[in-house]
């Protein structure tokens, strides 16, 4: 709708300064033109804003021109709250400053949307955090990804991009040396690059296994990270079956994890892998020793 268009424009050039119309147009998906005719609107209505023309130019409004009007629908309103999630925040060191963003937001909101947005923020919970997590530090020398509820670090080491978690760096020192990036390289791109590495790697090793319905929400949870596709559930059987990928067969140890509440199907060798290493661990545990061979 244009009355959205044009409160969307408002508050990209009172957040933004001077915005090429090309920029705006692209980000509300219309032409120039249209840009313009809403910047006509505007200045009509009362708002102090212009145009320039030339390579530097564009749309911006008056210096000290501000606006209250947050614009927010009831929906918007609800979705703010909703992202009040336990974990990044708390990671950053940011929680108080959530806290009070949100309260200033509640204040700025429409009479009529106050109280579904605080029923919302009562009513919904977002944790973004694994089960015994733990609390993860926070380091920045190239930069941090949230991954899943996990933190990664993204740096250079020799000039290629590397991943780290950081959960498991024990220590970390300030060196006087300047951080070297490659040239016209952002955070988003060096992460894009390691996530596609993980996700395509090759040589995977697909395993169908079997899951106890009782244990469903728990395994899912603890291997999303694995999962190819979606669990084949009919919502009635005492099983679900699911299918993971890992890259070595080793990794596939950690089923064990959950006993007999998960079986693997196939391949043969991965149920020969686990098959072995339950021996091992029952003779262990008997005062036997079992050999185990290499993989």
């Amino acid at each position: 709708m244009k009355s959205d268009r044009l409160l969307s424009i408002l508050l990209l050039l009172q957040t933004r300064g001077r915005v090429p119309a090309r920029e705006l147009a692209d980000r509300l998906e219309v032409s120039v033109r249209t840009i313009y005719r809403d910047v006509e609107a505007l200045s009509a209505s009362g708002v102090p804003v212009y145009a320039e023309r030339g390579r530097h130019g564009g749309i911006e409004l008056l210096a000290g021109f501000r606006t209250d009007v947050t614009g927010l629908t009831a929906d918007e309103s609800r979705a703010l709250f909703i992202l009040a999630a336990q974990g990044a925040h708390a990671a950053l060191g940011l929680d108080a400053a959530l806290g009070s963003a949100l309260r200033k937001v509640m204040a700025a909101l429409p009479a009529p949307h106050r109280p579904a947005a605080e029923a919302t923020s009562r009513r919904v919970l977002v944790d973004a955090t694994r089960w015994k997590g733990g609390p993860q530090p926070a380091v920045d020398p190239y930069g941090l990804v949230s991954k899943a509820g996990v933190w990664y670090l993204v740096a250079d080491r020799r000039g290629r991009p590397r991943l780290f978690r950081v959960d498991r760096v024990r220590s970390a020192t300030l060196l006087p040396d300047p951080v070297r990036r490659r040239p016209g390289v952002e955070l988003v791109d060096a992460w894009e690059v390691l996530r596609r590495r993980v996700e395509e790697r090759p040589g995977g090793l697909d395993v169908t296994v079997r899951v106890q319905r009782s244990r469903l929400d728990l395994f899912l949870r603890l291997n999303a990270a694995s999962l190819t596709a979606l669990p084949e559930d009919d919502g009635e059987s005492a099983w679900v079956t699911a299918h993971l990928s890992y890259g070595f067969i080793r990794e596939a140890r950690t089923l064990l994890a959950f006993g007999e509440a998960v079986e693997v199907l196939t391949p043969p060798e991965v149920r020969e892998e686990l098959a072995g290493t339950a021996a091992a661990i029952s003779a262990l545990y008997e005062g036997e020793r079992v050999p185990r061979r290499r993989r």
